[in-house]
């Protein structure tokens, strides 16, 4: 049977260079697929591209780039990746430049587009799918909306010879997917076909969550040489069936436990996995250790999909001040929360205007709050966190000024204090036919 080898160069958009360089050179891969888009990302590069029109796409794009060209373009792997962000054709050119730049000869790199549907957005009538509220209310706020592309776009660059392909929004599985049904010749119509083929892209779209990372809890599930952490491999047979698993040399390791909570990150329903081009269910998937870091995975299944398109809105929700400071020694605690209520005092009788506030000992109460805190012997070092949410970017940096001002006006022995006021970045979604949505595909010749 044949055999199309996948692997995981990234996982997230600041992911480690080096083990997607010992797969490019070691791996003997068909595909190194990228995967570098979390929900926000994108609204950061439609932020990006608007003060520099041709930048916008991911900022490790060069470096990764420069770093795994070479190998892949002697060993005739092909390259995907949604380092494109908000600008893939931008992306495009400066992988061209990259390659003709170290004289890697003629290189076919495409770049699909269509995923930015911002116009489509404002123009139409939808509803957050989180909240309910009516777009309309935000109109001003928004600064992106990007749909979730399937396999199409993807398909089509690597049918005309596509080497590398750099996308914008696409589903994360889809990256992995496409190749299997370039390569194989499914029809996206074959439910169970691209139901695990879903299976399959995410597995290894999280890179080393699914070699270790992420997993390890000494004493409980210990990983080896964590430090030197390989990424995935799958090795995807034609029948969808996947054996997952690493470089032997590489840290981490892969197992059916390691593979089983990959399978469950970010699903909430595994019999309804909502993807462009397929609901893909995961209830009678078969994880199986046939070898040591060899993990074989079958059983993935689908229907049809939905017609509809998740799209990723982004849009200005505000300022948030931020300042900390921290405190140790005896009676750490104790100081540290008075430094809290001389900070609330203030902001309150300064007239600080805010929405939101959060007063937090991180190690104390940070994450779980004051009463599960309560009882436990104090620690001999805590941080103080002051965090508030305001209509201005002023009034933000209000809040941070008065924790840093605890350095001469505060508890004793604070130090360390940083400082922040920035725009958040909210993210919401909405359903759009998938009718209205036209991925397209662009050719940059090396």
């Amino acid at each position: 049977m044949r055999t199309i080898h996948l692997g995981a160069g990234a996982g997230y958009s600041g992911d480690r260079i080096e083990p997607a360089l010992e797969l490019a050179e070691h791996g003997k891969l068909d595909y190194l697929v990228f995967e570098c888009l979390a929900e926000r990302t994108i609204a950061l590069a439609q932020q990006a591209r608007r003060r520099d029109p041709e930048g916008g796409f991911d900022p490790l794009l060069e470096a990764r780039m420069r770093a795994v060209l070479p190998a892949c373009v002697r060993g005739g792997t092909g390259i995907i990746t949604n380092m494109g962000a908000a600008n893939p054709v931008g992306a495009a050119q400066r992988v061209a430049a990259i390659a003709a730049e170290l004289g890697l000869g003629k290189l076919r790199i495409a770049a699909v587009t269509g995923d930015d549907v911002l116009d489509r957005v404002l123009a139409g009538d939808y509803r957050f799918e989180e909240s309910g509220d009516a777009v309309a209310g935000r109109r001003d706020a928004i600064i992106s909306a990007n749909a979730y592309l399937g396999v199409e776009g993807i398909c089509d660059a690597l049918a005309q010879g596509a080497q590398v392909v750099i996308t914008g929004r696409a589903a994360d599985p889809a990256l992995f997917a496409a190749p299997l049904v370039h390569e194989f010749g499914w029809s996206v119509n074959d439910a169970a076909r691209m139901g695990q083929a879903t299976v399959v892209g995410h597995l290894l779209e999280c890179a080393g969550q699914v070699t270790g990372g992420y997993f390890a809890d000494p004493g409980f599930k210990d990983v080896p040489n964590l430090a030197r952490l390989g990424f995935p491999i799958g090795e995807v047979g034609e029948d969808g069936s996947v054996v997952i698993t690493k470089l032997p040399a590489a840290g981490g390791c892969v197992t059916a436990a390691t593979c089983k909570e990959q399978l469950l990150y970010e699903i909430h329903d595994p019999a309804r996995y909502l993807q462009p081009d397929v609901i893909a269910d995961f209830s009678g998937v078969e994880v199986a250790e046939i070898a040591p870091d060899r993990v074989r995975v079958t059983g993935g299944s689908g229907a049809a999909p939905t017609g509809l398109l998740k799209v990723s809105v982004g849009y200005i929700d505000g300022y948030v001040g931020e300042g900390q400071i921290s405190y140790a020694g005896p009676g750490a605690v104790e100081r540290g929360r008075l430094a809290l209520e001389i900070v609330r005092e203030r902001l309150a009788s300064t007239g600080v205007q805010a929405s939101e506030l959060r007063f937090d000992l991180i190690g104390v109460d940070a994450l779980h709050g004051p009463e599960r805190g309560r009882g436990h012997a104090g620690p001999y070092e805590v941080r103080v966190r002051v965090t508030g949410r305001t209509a201005s970017l002023a009034e933000a940096a209000r809040i941070a000024n008065e924790v840093e001002t605890l350095y001469t006006n505060g508890p004793s022995g604070g130090g360390g204090a940083t400082k922040s006021s920035r725009e958040i970045v909210a993210i919401q979604s909405v359903l759009m036919p998938r009718e209205l949505v036209r991925p397209a595909v662009h050719f940059v010749e090396v």
